[in-house]
C-alpha cells in the first residue's frame, strides 16, 4: 500500500465521531457562500431574540478531510448560551492549498456579515474558532489581514480567536520536527517551498494588525501542539495582542468531540473567553 493511502487511512481513523449529538440544532440551514459544492456553511440562529454574537467554527481534518456536519454539537451548544453559530465548509487538499482553505473562510464570514440584519447577527460581536487544521486556518485569517481585506473587511471586525489543538502555526518547524507520518500530511498540504509555508504560517503574522484577542488551547500530552502553542501566543503578545495559552488534558479528538459536555474544561475556557468577549 503507497504511504499517501496509510496517511489518508491513519488520518481517517484519527477524525473525531460525535455520536448521539444533536446534528441538526432546531433552525439550522445551509447557506452557499461560493459556486464549489464545498463552499457551504451550515448556520444555526441563536435561541435569543435580536442581534446576536456569532461564533464561526472552522472544522478540522489534515486540511484534506473533514466535513461541516461534524460541529452539530457546537452548534446547539452556542445556540443554547444565546449565541449565532456557523460551521464553515471548505474546499480541501488536493484540489485547493491552505491559502484558498482560508480565502474559503473570509468569504464565509463575509457572506454571513453581509446578511447580518436578516440573520440575526450583531456584526460587532464576532468570534472564530478551528481544531487542528481548523485551528491553522482561523489563526492564519486571524492574522494575516490580507484575506478579510479581499472582502473590504478589517480584521478587527473579528474580537476574539479560539484555537483548538492546532499545531501549524509555524509551517516549517513543525516539517522540521515532525515523523514522517506527519511529514507527509504537510508536504502534502503545503508544499516544499519555504516561502509559500512561510505565508501560509499564522507565526510569520503575529505582527499587528491582528484579530482582537486569542484563546490558544492544546492538550497536555501533545508537544507538537505545546510548542506551536506557546511560540504563536508569546509573538501575538509581544504584538500587544492579548493571548492566554492553556493546556488541557484532553485527547486530540476529545477537545473537539467532547464538546459542550459537562466537566469539559476546554468549553469552560472558551465559554468565559467568548462571555468576556462578547460583554457590551
Amino acid at each position: 500500500m503507497r504511504l499517501p493511502v496509510l496517511i489518508a487511512l491513519a488520518l481517517l481513523a484519527a477524525l473525531p465521531v460525535v455520536a448521539q449529538r444533536p446534528l441538526s440544532p432546531e433552525g439550522m440551514v445551509e447557506i452557499a457562500y461560493g459556486g464549489d459544492a464545498r463552499q457551504r456553511l451550515d448556520f444555526t440562529p441563536s435561541a435569543r431574540p435580536g442581534q446576536s454574537p456569532l461564533v464561526l467554527f472552522i472544522h478540522g481534518g489534515a486540511w484534506s478531510m473533514g466535513d461541516k456536519a461534524m460541529a452539530g454539537h457546537m452548534a446547539a451548544h452556542f445556540r443554547r448560551r444565546g449565541y449565532a453559530f456557523a460551521s464553515v465548509g471548505y474546499r480541501l487538499v488536493p484540489d485547493v492549498d491552505p491559502r484558498r482553505q482560508a480565502e474559503d473562510v473570509a468569504a464565509a464570514l463575509a457572506r454571513l456579515l453581509g446578511d447580518s440584519r436578516r440573520l440575526g447577527i450583531d456584526r460587532e460581536r464576532v468570534m472564530i474558532m478551528g481544531h487542528r487544521a481548523g485551528a491553522h486556518l482561523a489563526a492564519l485569517v486571524g492574522t494575516d489581514p490580507a484575506y478579510l481585506a479581499a472582502h473590504h473587511i478589517p480584521i478587527a471586525a473579528i474580537k476574539g480567536v479560539v484555537l483548538l489543538d492546532g499545531a501549524g502555526y509555524d509551517v516549517a518547524a513543525q516539517l522540521q520536527a515532525a515523523g514522517p507520518l506527519l511529514r507527509g500530511m504537510y508536504r502534502r498540504a503545503f508544499g516544499d517551498d519555504p516561502a509559500v509555508q512561510a505565508s501560509l504560517s499564522p507565526a510569520g503574522h503575529a505582527a499587528a494588525p491582528n484579530a482582537g484577542s486569542f484563546l490558544i488551547l492544546h492538550i497536555s500530552s501533545r508537544g507538537d501542539s505545546a510548542a506551536q502553542s506557546e511560540r504563536l501566543g508569546a509573538l501575538l503578545r509581544a504584538a500587544g495582542t492579548p493571548a492566554e495559552v492553556v493546556s488541557v488534558d484532553n485527547s486530540h479528538a476529545e477537545i473537539f468531540r467532547r464538546f459542550g459536555e459537562p466537566g469539559h474544561r476546554a468549553t469552560a475556557l472558551a465559554d468565559a473567553f467568548a462571555e468576556a468577549l462578547f460583554q457590551r
